[in-house]
């Protein structure tokens, strides 16, 4: 391979990785109706209820374009306090999970993984990455 095709390459692969996924509301629409509990999600939401704490995890309830409302659990021992309020705009990264009920909510929105939180994620809120 020619030295200008490896440095191509390079360059690619690092602009690939700087890439985050972009939203895809009718994948967790159908997630939801499915019961895909554990599926990786990004999706557009607004804010409708204020974030609280409990127990180190910031809490509030997001409505989707399709009209889902998920609870986000966005854990604050491992990532910064989104600093949005109701009626804000988000897009959220993370693992669907369905409650019993059933209620849908997504949790695992930190860059720190786990064996049950194996994918990073994230919120991005006003232009800013919270992770």
């Amino acid at each position: 391979m020619s030295r200008v095709a490896l440095a191509v390459a390079v360059v690619l692969l690092f602009a690939a990785c700087g890439e985050r996924d972009q939203p895809d509301d009718q994948a967790l629409h159908q997630d939801i109706l499915n019961g895909r509990s554990g599926a990786e999600v990004t999706f557009d939401a607004m804010i409708v209820t204020e974030p609280a704490e409990s127990g180190g995890h910031e809490r509030f309830e997001v409505k989707d374009p399709p009209g889902d409302v998920l609870e986000v659990d966005h854990n604050t021992s491992l990532a910064q306090a989104v600093p949005a309020h109701v009626g804000d705009a988000v897009i959220i990264h993370g693992q669907l999970y369905i409650d019993p009920g059933p209620r849908a909510g997504v949790h695992c929105t930190h860059a720190a993984t786990s064996s049950g939180c194996p994918d990073p994620g994230w919120i991005e809120f006003a232009g800013n990455y919270y992770e």
